[in-house]
């Protein structure tokens, strides 16, 4: 809802001083968000979804929030200058003048297309109005995602040599098997993971928990970490969906898809082995992810199509430190809002450092 209200943008991090990185400091920084685009307002969209229906495919594509005219007057996204090399794999070698960016739908009968500028300096003409076509099928996809690879000589999170960490030699402690659902209750559309469709509660999650009454909120690990092989097609349950995760176990998560349709999927606070944090699961697959859950707190694990994480296909990952310190979680910031039944409780004991 917050994006199709204006609510969203780019988070740029910088490398720290004392850990070099394995190219010479860029001269700028730009930020390129490609999303799908809806006409109706959020309010709109959230009754459709509050009543049980589907919001059907997209109305288009934007590229930061704009479909590109290609008639001279467009912002460029950003502006080259001839015979740089830029990190996007693009090199400045073509005619100065306005191309194209193009960001198109995947596995859509209809495809749609956004459009956005990148512009030669001191560059004359538009942007050619012919576009290439889309490549088609899942495949092309896939072995897209196979050409990405770790790069072992990027910079670490950890003060281990470069390339002297390996997942591979770590002793999996747990596994976890996470098979999306579609289904009706009460003539509505839920969508779930091993048949629980998440709702969030009156108090929050983290607040029940760093005030200690988390048993009056939610239950943990309602899920089975192996789900029956029908559970898709079992009946949903609708509750929060929260899994107890052992502070610094190595958890291996499988992502296993029965529908027809492409999922993604993205957990907050961490990064594994895969594109960033996001990861994609074809029609009829899994995938698998391995991490170490060392950062304390409470996760968010969800589809990335706002449809389904909004009507329930999500869940939350709590990692608690036993040790209650500085080092592995910060306090509450004293500036919080509080609300359910944790909203006229005494604040907690603060961490130690």
């Amino acid at each position: 809802m917050h994006r199709t209200a204006g609510g969203f943008g780019g988070l740029r991090i910088n490398s720290r001083l004392l850990i070099p990185v394995p190219y010479a400091d860029p001269e700028d920084d730009y930020t390129v968000i490609l999303n799908d685009w809806y006409t109706k307002s959020h309010t709109a969209l959230q009754k459709l979804l509050d009543s049980g229906r589907t919001l059907a495919r997209p109305d288009g594509v934007l590229v930061n929030g704009k479909n590109a005219m290609g008639d001279g007057k467009d912002e460029p996204l950003f502006t080259m200058k001839p015979g740089k090399t830029y990190n996007v794999l693009v090199t400045a070698n073509q005619d100065p003048k306005d191309y194209y960016m193009v960001a198109s739908t995947r596995f859509n009968k209809q495809v749609l297309t956004g459009k956005g500028i990148i512009r030669y300096t001191n560059g004359k003409g538009p942007a050619s109005p012919e576009l290439p076509e889309a490549p088609v099928g899942w495949a092309w996809s896939l072995n897209q995602f196979r050409s990405f690879r770790w790069n072992l000589t990027a910079s670490a999170a950890r003060p281990n040599p470069q390339g002297s960490y390996h997942y591979g030699s770590i002793n999996i402690t747990r596994t976890i098997k996470l098979i999306n659902s579609a289904s009706e209750e009460g003539g509505k559309l839920r969508y779930a993971l091993n048949g629980v469709s998440h709702v969030n509660p009156e108090t929050p999650l983290k607040l029940a928990e760093y005030y200690g009454v988390a048993d009056k909120v939610f239950k943990y690990d309602t899920i089975l970490d192996s789900p029956q092989a029908n559970v898709d097609n079992a009946k949903i349950v609708t509750q929060p969906n929260v899994l107890n995760l052992t502070f610094r176990n190595f958890v291996e998560i499988i992502f296993e898809n029965h529908e027809k349709s492409m999922q993604s999927y993205h957990l907050d606070g961490y990064s594994f082995f895969a594109v960033a944090t996001t990861v994609q699961v074809y029609p009829k697959s899994w995938a698998a992810i391995l991490l170490t859950f060392d950062n304390a707190g409470m996760w968010n694990i969800r589809s990335e199509m706002w449809e389904r994480v909004y009507l329930g296909q999500q869940l939350y990952a709590s990692v608690l430190s036993p040790a209650r310190s500085l080092r592995d979680e910060y306090n509450l910031p004293d500036n919080s809002l509080l609300c359910g039944i944790v909203k006229d409780m005494p604040k907690p004991a603060p961490y130690s450092i």
